[in-house]
């Protein structure tokens, strides 16, 4: 492997600057190229020294600003150049990411590479929106699975798995096909009064967050927009006393606190 050549694969988190690894800032700062998602917000983005090049290659439905085989390609004639590239994706490079393509994609052209772990929405937003994953006598474990299929095909889940009402799932990806999942976890038998909650924005200073139930989830988040992420277990049920980001920003003013009461 030519070790003149480095690509470096970076988490940049759900958003908030501050949740940046250390590693993750110095790399950004360090660097001689940077090639970025559409989910890593302006305030990482200002994290890059003045002077750095910038490579805007983010995707939403519908609309890719570079498909995925031209972005392997650009990563490919970057490190042609022998340069610093860093690659920022928002999020966890290895959850939803496609992180481990693009590093399959390196590694089979010879080019060294390094994976930089940033903190997933999972965990992020929830804990900012006062939910916790796992919580004794409420939830068992974590499910994370994604809301949306490849070029549109059917969204094909193991819903009996997932109707566990023991264990937190998180939906990726899921708003467009929200009343869908809704009604595929209750035919599965998942009470339709299981608390749930969606997060828009989380960890920024424009997070929503809606508490409902599974029941009313489609209906109850219409007015959200993307980036959301979807959380259904019976620990949802805490985030009335444990949400303490939204509460401390609405007292603060900076935005009005969207938060419903969980009814069902």
């Amino acid at each position: 492997m030519n070790q003149s050549k480095k690509v470096y694969l970076v988490g940049t988190g759900p958003g908030d600057p501050e949740l940046l690894t250390v590693k993750a800032l110095r790399l950004i700062q360090n660097a001689d190229v940077v090639i970025y998602d559409r989910l890593v917000s302006e305030g990482i983005l200002e994290q890059i020294p003045a002077g750095v090049s910038k490579i805007y290659v983010g995707k939403k439905t519908g609309s890719h600003t570079l498909p995925q085989d031209e972005i392997n390609q650009l990563l490919l004639n970057l490190a042609d150049t022998k340069r610093s590239i860093v690659r920022l994706k928002g999020g966890d490079p290895f959850i939803f990411g496609r992180g481990s393509e693009e590093a399959l994609l390196l590694a089979q052209n010879g080019i060294n590479f390094e994976i930089v772990p940033g903190i997933t929405a999972a965990s992020a937003c929830t804990t900012y929106a006062g939910i916790p994953l796992t919580h004794r006598g409420l939830s068992q474990g974590v499910q994370i699975v994604t809301g949306h299929s490849q070029a549109d095909q059917p969204l094909e889940l193991d819903w009996a798995s997932l109707a566990d009402e023991n264990k937190t799932t998180v939906i990726y990806m899921g708003f467009a096909n929200r009343e869908l999942i809704s009604n595929k976890l209750i035919e599965a038998g998942l009470d339709k009064n299981t608390p749930a909650a969606a997060i828009q924005n989380g960890t920024t200073a424009r997070q929503k967050s809606i508490l409902t139930t599974l029941g009313n989830l489609a209906e109850d988040t219409s007015m959200l927009q993307a980036p959301v992420i979807f959380v259904i277990g019976k620990v949802v049920s805490l985030a009335d006393q444990l949400n303490w980001f939204e509460v401390e920003n609405a007292l603060e003013g900076d935005f009005t606190n969207n938060e419903q009461s969980l009814h069902g």
